[in-house]
C-alpha cells in the first residue's frame, strides 16, 4: 500500500533554504560545474552550515513526537543531481533531521513536482524557482537572508502572517491598489464583513497548521504539564473596519491565531522583533526589507507584486 501524504503537513524545501550554500555556490557560479562537482564530493562528510528555515524545519519535525502518526513530512527537492546532493544527505543525518524523502533535479526547477507530493508549501531561496511555483497555484514562498541563530532551549515555534496576497487572495487589497483610497477600501470590506475572503496562496499551510494546534491542544487537556509548541500570529496593514472581515475569516475557516496585530500602515518591524517569529511570510518585500534580520519569506503573489514588476 503507497504511504499516504494527504493527511500531513507536507513540507517541501530546497538545499538553499535548509542550509548555507553560498560558498559552494560561490564555487559554481565562478569555476564551473565540474569545479562545483569536485569541490561538494571533497567536502561531502563536512555538514553545511545551518540555513534561514533550519530552526522552523526542526521545530516542525519536532511535532511529530507529538503523536505516534506523524503529523508533519519535509521532502528535500534540490537543483542538485544526486552525485552532487550527497553532501546534503549527509548534512541532513548529521543535524538528525527526520527527512527521509528527497528529489535530485540537476538544475530544474522542483515546481512541476509540487502536487505530485501534495505539498502545501515549498520554501527556495531561489527566486525564479518561487515565481514559477506561484504562477502555477501552488504554494511557495522566497526564503529571503535572516538571522538563523536557534535557542535549543526555546521550544516554541511562531509562525508570523501577513493577511491580504498571503492566507487570502488580493482580491481586497486591489480595491485599495487601484486607487490607493483607504475609505473605499474599508467601504469594501465593510460591505463584506460577513463573507469570508478567497483563500491565498498558503489557506492550506495555515489550515494545516491550525490543525496540529488544535492536536496540541487536546493533547495539553490530557498532559496539563504540557506546553504547546505551535503559535501563529496575524501581523497585518489592516485596521478597524476592515479588522473585522479578517476575524469573521479565520472564525469561518477554524483558524487559531495566537495574536492579531492590526497595524493600520504603522511599521511591522518592531512588533515583529518583540514576537521573534521562526518564520514570517508577507507578500511585500517592502514589509520583508524593513524587518531586518528576521528569518521572512516572500510569497510574489496577486497585485501587490505586479505592480512592483510594472514600475520597476
Amino acid at each position: 500500500m503507497a504511504y499516504d501524504l494527504t493527511e500531513k503537513l507536507v513540507i517541501g524545501i530546497s538545499s538553499s533554504a535548509l542550509f548555507d550554500l553560498k560558498e559552494s555556490d560561490s564555487i559554481f557560479r565562478t569555476e564551473g560545474e565540474q569545479a562545483y562537482r569536485e569541490y561538494q564530493r571533497k567536502h561531502q562528510d563536512d555538514a553545511l552550515n545551518t540555513g534561514v528555515a533550519y530552526p522552523f524545519i526542526r521545530r516542525l519535525l519536532k511535532l511529530n513526537e507529538l503523536l505516534k502518526d506523524p503529523l508533519v513530512e519535509v521532502i528535500l527537492l534540490s537543483r542538485n543531481d544526486p552525485d552532487t546532493g550527497l553532501r546534503v544527505i549527509n548534512s541532513i543525518e548529521h543535524y538528525n533531521l527526520s527527512i527521509t524523502r528527497a528529489v535530485f533535479l540537476q538544475g530544474r526547477s522542483a515546481h512541476e513536482y509540487i502536487p505530485a507530493f501534495d505539498i502545501e508549501l515549498f520554501l527556495s531561496a531561489n527566486e525564479g524557482d518561487i515565481k514559477q511555483a506561484i504562477e502555477a497555484g501552488y504554494p511557495a514562498g522566497q526564503i529571503l537572508h535572516g538571522d538563523i541563530s536557534d535557542n535549543i532551549e526555546d521550544t516554541q515555534l511562531r509562525i508570523a502572517f501577513d493577511f491580504d496576497g498571503v492566507i487570502i487572495d488580493d482580491e481586497s487589497e486591489s480595491v485599495y491598489k487601484e486607487n490607493k483610497n483607504l475609505d473605499e477600501f474599508h467601504l469594501h470590506e465593510s460591505t463584506k464583513v460577513d463573507i469570508a475572503h478567497n483563500p491565498g496562496p498558503l489557506k492550506n499551510f495555515i489550515d494545516r497548521i491550525s490543525h496540529i494546534q488544535k492536536l496540541e491542544n487536546d493533547y495539553k487537556l490530557e498532559n496539563p504539564n504540557y506546553e504547546p509548541m505551535v503559535r501563529v500570529s496575524i501581523v497585518t496593514a489592516r485596521n478597524a473596519p476592515s479588522h473585522k472581515r479578517a476575524i469573521n475569516t479565520m472564525r469561518e475557516w477554524g483558524i487559531l491565531a495566537n495574536e492579531a496585530f492590526f497595524m493600520g500602515g504603522v511599521d511591522k518591524s518592531k512588533v515583529l522583533e518583540i514576537l521573534k517569529p521562526h518564520i514570517f511570510f508577507d507578500d511585500q518585500m517592502t514589509h520583508l526589507k524593513s524587518s531586518g534580520v528576521l528569518p521572512s519569506v516572500h510569497i510574489p503573489f496577486g497585485i501587490a507584486n505586479k505592480v512592483v514588476h510594472n514600475e520597476s
